[in-house]
């Protein structure tokens, strides 16, 4: 009977000590998930931040002209003040 008690103590331990093992390994599994989904999401957000590309904007001959007279009346301006 002493035998008996004794092995299935011995097995008792045994899987206790497994299922210990197991929770450990469990554990870290989810530590080591959830370092990766945090990475993941931080790229997520930070690919979602970029700006999309814009084309690029251009000018007309008239509007160049428009803003060229504009700059030539304010320096004119300046010159006059001066004198």
């Amino acid at each position: 009977m002493a035998e008996l008690y004794a092995s299935s103590h011995t097995c008792a331990t045994l899987v206790r000590m497994s299922l210990t093992n197991l929770v450990s390994s469990i554990d870290a599994e989810i530590t080591t998930l959830t370092k990766v989904r945090a990475l993941l999401a931080g790229l997520a957000v930070s690919s979602a931040a970029k700006p999309a590309k814009t084309s690029k904007r251009t000018i007309s001959a008239a509007g160049r002209k428009a803003i060229a007279a504009a700059q030539r009346k304010r320096w004119a301006a300046i010159r006059k003040a001066k004198s």
